[in-house]
């Protein structure tokens, strides 16, 4: 006798072939059709950047770009993302070095533990491709869906628009 909510072993789940392009590269993958992005990710993939915090979409840990906008992994199908570009913090670079905001955030101590880090990172991604020159009030409406436990988030402000200053210069050097 099965347990409520558990799965014959003998029943057999169908899974579809779906094809994700992610970080540039095409990946073609065997999912159940309720797979998540973030579990196909992190575990076909081996794409370990993007974190499970809450399954329910409230903490951003999980936050990836599709088509350059941010989006949450951990409740979005990834059948859903097929024929879209799907963007992971192992792929920001920048010819490859850091991303200027990867830069800040090391250089700014915006990121304490780092658990949250990359959803921040590809937050503040989409935010800085949609309007480059965000006002303060910008960056904490876009960061709104991202949490920190660690922080108070004055660290991170700072490396955002040290990151900003750093694109519309050139350059980056911590004050």
């Amino acid at each position: 006798m099965l347990e409520a909510g558990s799965r014959d072993p003998e029943e057999t789940v169908k899974k579809e072939l779906i094809e994700l392009r992610v970080n540039g590269r095409t990946h073609e993958q065997a999912i159940e059709p309720s797979a998540l992005l973030l579990d196909v990710l992190r575990q076909q993939l081996q794409l370990t950047g993007s974190k499970r915090g809450c399954d329910d979409s409230s903490c951003g840990a999980c936050t990836v770009l599709v088509d350059g906008v941010a989006m949450m992994s951990c409740t979005l199908l990834a059948a859903s993302c097929e024929g879209q570009e799907i963007t992971t913090i192992e792929g920001v670079t920048e010819h490859g070095s850091l991303a200027a905001i990867q830069k800040a955030y090391g250089d700014w101590g915006g990121a304490q533990c780092g658990y949250c880090t990359p959803g921040f990172i590809m937050t503040v991604k989409s935010l800085l491709a949609e309007n480059p020159n965000p006002s303060e009030e910008d960056v904490r409406m876009a960061l709104s869906s991202n949490l920190c436990r660690c922080t108070g988030y004055t660290q991170m402000y700072k490396a955002i628009r040290a990151a900003v200053v750093a694109e519309q210069k050139g350059l980056l050097e911590p004050k």
